[in-house]
C-alpha cells in the first residue's frame, strides 16, 4: 500500500502568482514572510510578488539573503528574523534553494531543535508554520516535495531532511516566473527534474502514483529541455519544463529518490556544484550501472521520453536512453568534475568521505541496483573524467 502526501492547495499555470492571496485567504493566512535571494530582489521579481499580495491588502517581511546551498547558520538566520515579526506562514520564493530554507525555517518556527538532528533516517511530520511555495525555476520540484536540503557547515554534509512538516501547505506553479531564465540555470534544473522523474520510476518505492507522475514528466520534459534552453522564450517549451518539473517533484515526494541523489549531494557540498549540474554529471555513468537490476522500467523511461518506439525490445530501448543521457549532457554543456575545475587530487582524497554520505543519505537503498561503498567509490572515479 502506498501512502501519498500531496500539498493542499495547488494552482498551476500561466499567471497563477495572482492567484496567491485566494489561496492564503482558503487557508485564513493573512501574514506571510518572505524568503529569497538577492538576485530576485534585484530583478524585481520580489516586488512583482509583494505588489500582489499588498493589492489584496498584504503586507510581508522580507528575508533576501540566502545561499545557493543552504546553510545551517543561515536558517538560523532567517529564524531569528522571521521572530521579529508576527507572521502565520512563510513564503519560499525562488529556486530550490529559498524554499528549502523557507521550509526548514517554517518547521523550526514552531518546535526549535538543533537542525542536525533532522537529519534523515529523522523524519519530521509534527506541523510547523504553513509553507507556501513559489518556485521561480523549472527543476527543483520542491514545492511539491517533504523534503529539504540543509548543510552543515561543520562537517561539510549536504543533509536530506524528511517529513510532513516540509511538506508545502499551497504551492504556485507559474510557468511565467520562468521567462528568459539563462540558459545554464535552465539546463541544470531541467536535467535536475528528469533525473527526479527517472529515479523516482526505477525506486524500489516506486507505486501506481508515482509511476504515473514520473511517465508524465518525462513525456513533457525531454521533448522541451533542449527548446527551453535554446530559445529561452518559448512559452510552450518553458510550460512543459514547468509542469514536468512539478509532476517529477510529485513523483519522487512519493517514491522517493536513488543513488544518482545520494552521489551528487556529497559533490555540491564539498565543490559547490550545483545541485542539477551534480545530477547531471554523474546520471550518464550511474544510470549504466544499475539499468541490468530494472531493464524493464528503464526502457520505459527511453519510450516515455521518446528515444525508443513502443514496440522496441528492452534492450535496445535502454541503449538509447543511454545514449540520449550522454547526448543531452554534450548538447548541453554539461562539464565533468574534472572539466568544471575541480582538482583530481582532492576529489580522489575525499571519495571515501563521499561515498559514506551518499550511503548515510539512505537515497542508495532506493536504487534498483544496490551498491556498496565500494562500487560507489569507482562510480565517482568514472564520472570524474
Amino acid at each position: 500500500m502506498a501512502a501519498i502526501h500531496l500539498p493542499r492547495i495547488l494552482r498551476v499555470g500561466g499567471g497563477a502568482l495572482a492567484e496567491l492571496p485566494a489561496a492564503l485567504g482558503q487557508c485564513g493566512l493573512s501574514r506571510p514572510f518572505i524568503v529569497t535571494d538577492r538576485y530576485l530582489v534585484e530583478s524585481g521579481m520580489v516586488a512583482r510578488l509583494t505588489e500582489v499580495l499588498a493589492a489584496a491588502g498584504m503586507t510581508a517581511a522580507i528575508f533576501a539573503d540566502t545561499v545557493s546551498d543552504p546553510t545551517v547558520a543561515v536558517v538560523e538566520a532567517v529564524l531569528s528574523a522571521l521572530d521579529a515579526g508576527d507572521h502565520d506562514c512563510v513564503i519560499g520564493f525562488g529556486g530550490g534553494s529559498p524554499i528549502d530554507t523557507a521550509k526548514a525555517v517554517a518547521a523550526l518556527a514552531v518546535t526549535r531543535c538543533p537542525i542536525p538532528s533532522l537529519k534523515a533516517p529523522a523524519v519530521t511530520d509534527l506541523p510547523g508554520l504553513p509553507i507556501v511555495a513559489v518556485p521561480t525555476t523549472a527543476g527543483t520540484g520542491s514545492e511539491a516535495t517533504r523534503f529539504t536540503i540543509i548543510t552543515d557547515e561543520a562537517s561539510n554534509e549536504k543533509m536530506l531532511c524528511a517529513g510532513l512538516a516540509f511538506l508545502p501547505t499551497i504551492a504556485i506553479v507559474d510557468y511565467e516566473l520562468t521567462m528568459a531564465k539563462p540558459r545554464r540555470l535552465t539546463a541544470d534544473t531541467g536535467i535536475d527534474s528528469l533525473t527526479h522523474a527517472i529515479e523516482a520510476y526505477v525506486s524500489k518505492r516506486a507505486n501506481p502514483f508515482s509511476d504515473a507522475m514520473a511517465l508524465s514528466a518525462m513525456r513533457l520534459i525531454a521533448p522541451h529541455l533542449r527548446r527551453a534552453c535554446d530559445a529561452p522564450d518559448d512559452r510552450v517549451a518553458r510550460e512543459a519544463m514547468m509542469v514536468g518539473a512539478h509532476h517529477a517533484g510529485l513523483a519522487f515526494s512519493n517514491a522517493s529518490v536513488a543513488l544518482v541523489h545520494g552521489m551528487s549531494r556529497p559533490i555540491g557540498a564539498f565543490f559547490h556544484v550545483p545541485h542539477g549540474l551534480s545530477n547531471a554529471m554523474l546520471l550518464p555513468a550511474i544510470t549504466a550501472f544499475s539499468a541490468p537490476a530494472a531493464r524493464v522500467r528503464y526502457a520505459d523511461c527511453a519510450r516515455a521520453m521518446g528515444v525508443a518506439r513502443d514496440g522496441e525490445g528492452d534492450q535496445s530501448a535502454v541503449a538509447r536512453l543511454l545514449d540520449e543521457l550522454r547526448m543531452l549532457n554534450i548538447d548541453l554543456g554539461v562539464p565533468t568534475p574534472a572539466a568544471y575545475g575541480i582538482g583530481e587530487a582532492r576529489y580522489m582524497a575525499l571519495i571515501p568521505t563521499m561515498a559514506e554520505q551518499a550511503l548515510a543519505s539512505g537515497s542508495p537503498g532506493n536504487n534498483p541496483r544496490g551498491a556498496d561503498a565500494d562500487e560507489i567509490a569507482e562510480l565517482y572515479r568514472l564520472a570524474y573524467a
